[in-house]
């Protein structure tokens, strides 16, 4: 399964998360538009209310858990760019 693919079925269990967000992992993007009835993900390059820069390795890692957000943000592996609140929901997209 690809990180797409992986995405739009958790994202499809969850309530919206009322805003747009997009992954960064520097030779794909993932889309994630939480503002109707239902969240969709693409792979399209589109402006979103928050850019998640973040290798693939290192996403895989926190999905599994086996790497912190907390302390992979700090340490510098996630970069947000844009509202960090829209960051914050991701634990719902993830957990």
């Amino acid at each position: 399964m690809t990180i797409l693919e992986g995405l739009q079925e958790k994202a499809a269990s969850v309530s919206p998360i009322g805003n747009t967000l997009k992954f960064n992992f520097g030779d794909e993007i993932v889309y994630i538009d939480g503002t109707g009835d239902a969240n969709t993900v693409s792979a399209e390059d589109k402006d979103a209310d928050c850019t998640v820069s973040v290798t693939k390795e290192d996403f895989m890692a926190l999905v599994k858990g086996d790497l912190n957000p907390m302390m992979a943000f700090m340490g510098g592996k996630i970069k947000v760019s844009g509202d960090m609140g829209v960051a914050m929901k991701l634990q719902s997209l993830l957990g």
